[in-house]
């Protein structure tokens, strides 16, 4: 089993877009890489902390690859657009892949590099070893099993059927 964490904009639809690809095994949606031990939505919000929503991902590599979840996560943000997606914008909001092996860094940084130079140097997707995962509320949890007409920016259509759970 192994694991990262993605930021992609409003948590809850990369989370529920990541629960229907077959090899992601577990989804939590949280705060990473900021400037304080457990913040929370409304520290985010009020700008008292400077953390991404984010989703961390725990999935079985004999199914799906690093490089498919950076494909996915890819397809359904803006990888040019700065601390923006959908109509949410903010610090919060920005894209990143969050490691904490070596060996991923250096998987995500040859993705990386390939990818700027299709967006000609235009990539605004943060890369960096994460620092600190804090779970986010329970109502923020599966928030889109819950509340299927909530806000979403993720286009779904975007997972191919063979991918499908």
């Amino acid at each position: 089993m192994k694991r990262i964490v993605l930021a992609g904009g409003c948590f809850w639809g990369v989370e529920a877009y990541y629960k229907q690809i077959k090899g992601v095994v577990d989804t939590n949606v949280g705060y990473t890489n900021g400037n304080k031990a457990k913040p929370s939505y409304e520290d985010l919000k009020n700008h008292l902390a400077t953390h991404a929503e984010a989703v961390e991902i725990y999935y079985d590599e004999k199914i799906l690859s690093l490089e498919q979840i950076l494909d996915h996560l890819f397809r359904i943000i803006d990888p040019t657009s700065l601390n923006r997606q959908g109509g949410d914008f903010g610090i919060q909001y920005r894209t990143g892949v969050y490691y904490q092996s070596e060996e991923d860094k250096h998987r995500i940084e040859q993705f990386f590099h390939h990818q700027n130079q299709q967006l000609q140097g235009k990539l605004a997707v943060e890369l960096a070893k994460e620092k600190g995962f804090y779970l986010a509320e329970d109502y923020h949890q599966d928030y889109l099993d819950h509340n299927p007409n909530g806000y979403c920016h993720v286009d779904f259509s975007l997972i191919h059927e063979h991918e499908k759970k």
